[in-house]
């Protein structure tokens, strides 16, 4: 199998395609603003060397500039590190459905393609994929599909007859009635080489079971064993403070039901546990019942499946949302999100980027990731600390930050460039000219 994926790299790599990689090409970006990710200010007035798929140099444009090198003014534009997703889901939407017959190369490939677009360079799909997810995975890897790079914990673990909902297209999710059937599943499940381990502990809002603590105990323990790390959707904060003092790894969604007390921000600080808000999540479960303001924002609409925004404009889709029994309770746990962010942040805990876009047809693909940097502003953080969270933390999280998530010398030159500078708005993340990744132009914003 590895000799035949050479080969097929090899093939692609002298076949008329243009390698991304090879080539000895020097390119300048003369005088642009570098938001590097790592939180510091931005640098004006940079020359920025890029050679094959790495960056040279990031030097003041007073800089001579080397011989022979393409230039390219950039006056008045912006850069930034493409963003990594930390919690998005692949293939299963298409249109206004989400199942599993959705699940094709063709409809993942035109799903990365969708989240390079709009900046994005990688995403984890958490646990609702399906067999064809692994060689999907490994041809991304290897460049030889287009779009944004795949990462994947590949068959969730979730409750019979509970969460996930199978009927979303989850139907491989695994789904362990005791402690006792989770060795093997998971022995099997790690044989596949997956990023990450989702667990589903939530009740749905009372409409389902809660996963028993003895299975998930289980398995973050299995997991642990095999190195993996373990992901958890949840909603409440008790639930949250057993699952920390079981091993916990990452919180993949917002604790919404209360807000957090120092207990908990001591023990995930202590160990090292990292929290995924997914607020736009939240807002999206009741903005659409109220005309939110960016309904009619290209930058919105462009991102939706076909049928979507005619389902979501709706009266009668409209009503539904505002008039539902949940309505003002997820309105509620938004603000509860918001604030619980803050006080994560504050405590100095790892928060990587997530959006769970994918999931459904109104969470979407591109969009969530740019609205989920403005939530994070709402909540109280500075738009360098917004995009460093969804940018170098989120690299981190993903353990490539060695070669992305930051602008420096020696790192691949994966970058949005922007017409505004998000620093002073972060709204201009959303300006996008042009997206940049492995040393090459791949995008033009239209």
């Amino acid at each position: 199998m590895k000799l035949f994926r050479k080969s097929i790299l090899f093939l692609f790599l002298v076949s008329g395609v243009p390698s991304l990689t090879t080539s000895g090409q020097t390119t300048i970006l003369k005088n642009v603003t570098v938001i590097d990710g790592t939180g510091n200010k931005p640098r004006t007035n940079q020359n920025v060397e890029i050679k094959a798929d790495k960056i040279v140099s990031i030097t003041d444009a007073k800089t001579a500039t080397s011989k022979g090198a393409t230039v390219i003014d950039m006056t008045g534009k912006s850069i930034m590190p493409m963003v990594i997703n930390s919690h998005g889901h692949l293939g299963n939407l298409k249109g206004t459905t989400t199942k599993r017959e959705n699940f094709t190369h063709e409809n993942i490939e035109r799903q990365l393609v969708q989240y390079e677009k709009y900046g994005i360079s990688a995403i984890l799909s958490l646990g609702s994929d399906h067999a064809a997810i692994w060689n999907l995975r490994d041809s991304s890897r290897n460049g030889l599909l287009k779009g944004a790079t795949i990462y994947t914990a590949g068959y969730g673990f979730g409750v019979a007859n509970g969460a996930p909902p199978v009927d979303y297209g989850m139907d491989d999710v695994l789904r362990p009635q005791s402690a006792a059937e989770v060795p093997a599943m998971m022995q099997k499940l790690a044989s596949l080489k997956p990023d990450m381990i989702k667990i589903w502990v939530d009740d749905l809002g009372g409409r389902s079971t809660k996963m028993e603590p003895a299975i998930y105990e289980a398995i973050i323990r299995e997991a642990h064993k095999h190195n993996i790390r373990v992901a958890a959707h949840l909603y409440y904060l008790e639930d949250a403070k057993k699952l920390v003092a079981a091993g916990l790894d990452v919180i993949a969604h917002s604790i919404r039901d209360k807000e957090v007390d120092d207990a908990l921000l001591t023990e995930m600080k202590k160990k090292g546990v990292i929290y995924i808000p997914t607020l736009s999540l939240d807002e999206f479960a009741f903005s659409y019942g109220n005309q939110p303001e960016w309904i009619n924002d290209p930058f919105f609409k462009n991102t939706l499946e076909p049928g979507v925004f005619e389902m979501i404009t709706s009266k009668a889709y409209q009503d539904k949302t505002a008039s539902a029994p949940n309505y003002q309770k997820n309105i509620s746990a938004f603000k509860t999100a918001l604030i619980n962010v803050k006080k994560i942040y504050n405590a100095g805990i790892m928060i990587a980027l997530g959006t769970d876009s994918g999931a459904n047809p109104i969470r979407p693909q591109g969009f969530s990731e740019h609205f989920e940097m403005g939530l994070l502003v709402q909540a109280g953080l500075t738009p360098l600390q917004a995009i460093t969270i969804a940018t170098q933390n989120s690299a981190i999280f993903l353990k490539v930050n060695t070669q992305m998530g930051t602008l420096a010398q020696g790192k691949k030159a994966n970058f949005i460039v922007l017409d505004k500078d998000p620093s002073e708005n972060i709204k201009n993340t959303q300006s996008i000219q042009s997206v940049w990744k492995n040393g090459k132009k791949v995008q033009d914003f239209q």
